[in-house]
């Protein structure tokens, strides 16, 4: 195969995926490279910085033999990596601990402490776009220093998983835009560390990597040592690169100001493109997009696809089991298709571990409302569906009301978007006309193949994009079944509003194990 390609590297929580990319925006192959999550204590997770380096390696060999490239037909390599991981380095370049990953959230009391710094957590979403948990960089780096002085001592650069890859292909300690923009102690409109935010929070400057835009080169590009391990020429192109949420806009050409995507895959997430920064509300968060000039609003779903897989698992295990079903998902597609628009009046909440936007709430949890005798498991099935495109379209609403964000059409991609079904009730219960892409499952890896086509200067710009980008399907709103949506929409609506006080003092007691 000869040609010009990006091989862009998509790593995630339980794995890598390399993606061989042409400049049209084209997915040439693929390969994977799995890795383990370490869960050591209740709350914990952990992963070796080892493990992540030996699959984007092993998965870009594995690639170039695969699909006969030359090495020297390889315009750069690039990543798109999970956020808000923390690695502590030490002065010789080594790891001092395993990754504490974004999964992780050991240090939940350190973030009360930290909020209570500025009276109350809403301060915080003033300054920097969202409210503080214990799965973020400030508290985790709290947790550090009272928990491992030693170690926290002996620190010189804190890197995230991108960081430390683009520290061992070139031997730069840096992070990129995006990535440090989730930390909250990155200045937006200044593309710098944010000094207020570090020093409020006693957080050593020093301590914290040089700053890059996601479409810049880093160092002189692949080291010799780095190039003999992914089998590509040493001084390869290395591009900053972005989060794994900033480049899925970008691998659906959701780029220009007023764009909006929808991502369905275990989480869901809305995300929209802003010129200027705003004041993060309602569990939205404002942090900086692939574009260097863009604001990305964040708002996320906490569970989608997850709502799916347990209404597989537990309502669907004689089908998983059954060796002639060979895949339970097109089978629950086909039943949601056999039940009527609505479920005959059941609601479903996919809240199933809080949520954070269209509301910001850790107490709040999944219920089936309304049920009765007459419904059947397909009926429950459906409105696992149609319940989250209800929360999908009150975070539509709330873009629109705060953010004064709207759109007609939404482009949609994730593993989620596959299914024919559930993108045709998302467009019925939304009324927005729904556009899914080329290859939605690999929209991360294409968008990081782009960015770093842009940084090489193959594409003059982001908007240059949407000429490149596939639209495969378009599925309409379908006028018929827009009432009894919009009745239903009110009605789950209702149910949070009758029940968050029941669910907070539920949970309350449960957290505490009482």
């Amino acid at each position: 195969m000869t040609g010009q390609y990006v091989i862009a590297h998509d790593v995630g929580t339980g794995g890598s995926k390399a993606v061989l990319v042409d400049t049209r925006a084209r997915v040439l192959g693929s390969t994977f490279e799995p890795y383990p999550v370490h869960y050591p204590r209740s709350n914990w997770a952990e992963q070796e910085p080892e493990d992540w380096w030996r699959a984007v390696t092993r998965s870009t060999r594995q690639l170039l033999e695969k699909y006969n490239v030359r090495p020297k037909d390889v315009l750069c390599t690039t990543f798109t990596t999970q956020m808000l991981g923390i690695l502590p380095m030490d002065e010789e370049g080594q790891c001092l601990q395993r990754a504490i990953i974004w999964l992780d959230a050991r240090a939940g009391q350190q973030a009360e402490r930290a909020m209570r710094r500025l009276v109350h957590p809403s301060v915080f979403a003033v300054i920097a776009g969202a409210r503080l948990s214990g799965k973020d960089w400030i508290p985790k780096l709290w947790w550090l220093r009272e928990n491992a002085p030693e170690l926290y001592a002996q620190i010189a650069k804190i890197l995230d998983v991108n960081g430390y890859l683009l520290y061992r292909a070139t031997g730069e300690m840096v992070i990129d835009w995006t990535a440090a923009s989730v930390t909250g102690m990155f200045d937006l409109n200044k593309k710098t560390w944010d000094h207020f935010i570090i020093k409020l929070f006693d957080l050593p400057l020093e301590k914290m990597p040089e700053l890059r835009s996601p479409i810049e080169t880093v160092g002189d590009g692949l080291t010799a040592e780095a190039a003999r391990e992914f089998g590509l020429l040493a001084g390869t192109p290395v591009i900053a690169g972005a989060g794994d949420v900033m480049t899925a806009a970008v691998g659906c050409a959701a780029v220009e100001e007023g764009d909006q995507h929808v991502y369905l895959g275990t989480s869901s997430w809305v995300g929209g493109i802003l010129g200027k920064k705003v004041t993060g509300k309602c569990g939205v968060a404002a942090i900086q997009a692939a574009e260097p000039d863009k604001i990305y609003l964040l708002a996320e779903n906490e569970t989608a696809g997850a709502c799916l897989k347990w209404i597989a698992d537990e309502f669907y295990r004689a089908e998983q089991a059954d060796p002639a079903v060979e895949n339970v998902y097109a089978l629950m597609d086909a039943d949601v298709q056999g039940i009527e628009p609505g479920s005959n009046y059941l609601i479903f909440t996919p809240w199933m571990y809080g949520e954070r936007a269209p509301i910001d709430d850790i107490y709040v949890r999944s219920t089936f409302f309304n049920l009765s005798a007459d419904h059947k498991r397909e009926h429950l099935l459906r409105a696992v569906y149609e319940g989250v495109a209800y929360n999908l379209r009150w975070t539509f609403d709330v873009l629109n009301q705060k953010f004064h964000l709207w759109q007609d059409t939404v482009r949609v991609v994730g593993g989620g978007a596959r299914g024919d079904p559930w993108l045709q009730i998302i467009a019925d219960v939304t009324g927005k006309r729904v556009a899914r892409v080329a290859n939605p499952q690999e929209a991360g890896a294409v968008g990081a193949a782009m960015v770093a086509a842009i940084g090489l200067g193959v594409y003059p710009d982001f908007p240059s994009l949407k000429r490149v980008v596939q639209i495969t399907d378009v599925f309409e709103p379908q006028e018929c079944n827009a009432e009894v949506y919009d009745r239903l929409y009110k009605g789950y609506r209702q149910v949070y509003r009758a029940l968050r006080k029941v669910y907070r003092k539920m949970n309350e007691e449960r957290f505490r194990g009482t």
